[in-house]
């Protein structure tokens, strides 16, 4: 009885081995004595203990932290910048043959790769155009990780930590081109206050009916408000009086 029960229980241990289910987000990347055979998977199937071999493979997008790494940017300053990468495995049989941890590997190219790029910009530009930042790491890590079967979908800059000393130097640059602007906008609005105040007088010198509406409207303005001033109206006939003995004595 035992000399069959003992072949019974290899059996069954051997079938029990050979039986794999993966779910349908993972692919087995099969060997049949060390060489390559195929990618099974998902659902049910069956492989040959000690004679094939299996490699899981998560075909899921993983999320990716890439730590702080310091940057000196192209206009010497030192920043530490940290970002997260989301990537995925769109071809298991590459990326289990043709790199040894692609997991690790990815990492430790999106650090070179945050540094290389945001080396070649100023600190301004990784302030304020992130997301063109965000673009060119995206497509270098895309192309440089396709031989490996990873697909790098999206980059995304975290923060940039600049030193105390940068903050302030910049909130002093904030406030003086805030100041530049400002005196830029009140020039600007006194050549434009010349200008309508040239056109003004032209069109009054042309109708001398217009002065004299000027002045009576400036004498209804002085007159509701509250003030001390007294104000003796002077007929403007009189100043052409005096205009005339002027020139008589000229003469």
């Amino acid at each position: 009885m035992l000399t069959y029960l003992i072949p019974v229980v290899v059996i069954v241990f051997i079938l029990a081995a050979s039986v794999k289910v993966l779910p349908e987000y993972k692919r087995g990347v099969v060997f049949f004595l060390g060489r390559f055979q195929g990618v099974k998977g998902p659902g049910l199937f069956f492989i040959i203990p000690v004679i094939q071999k299996m490699d899981i493979v998560d075909l899921r997008t993983v999320t990716l932290d890439v730590p702080g790494q310091d940057v000196i940017s192209r206009d010497n300053v030192t920043v530490r910048v940290n970002a997260v990468v989301y990537f995925k495995v769109v071809d298991p049989e590459r990326a289990i043959i043709q790199i040894e941890n692609y997991g690790m590997a990815t990492s430790q190219i999106a650090q070179t790769t945050l540094r290389s790029v945001l080396g070649k910009h100023d600190l301004d530009e990784m302030l304020s155009e992130r997301d063109r930042l965000n673009d060119d790491i995206q497509v270098i890590l895309d192309q440089q990780t396709e031989a490996w079967g990873i697909k790098v979908s999206n980059v995304e800059i975290k923060q940039v930590d600049i030193s105390e000393d940068m903050v302030r130097a910049i909130a002093r640059q904030a406030e003086a081109e805030r100041e530049r602007r400002a005196k830029i906008i009140a020039a600007e609005g006194e050549m434009q206050a010349s200008e309508k105040l040239v056109e003004a007088a032209d069109i009054m010198s042309k109708n001398p009916a217009a002065l004299q509406l000027r002045y009576l409207q400036t004498m209804s303005d002085m007159s509701n408000k509250n003030a001390s001033t007294i104000v003796f109206p002077l007929p403007l006939e009189i100043t052409k009086i005096f205009e005339q003995m002027r020139g008589g004595r000229d003469d």
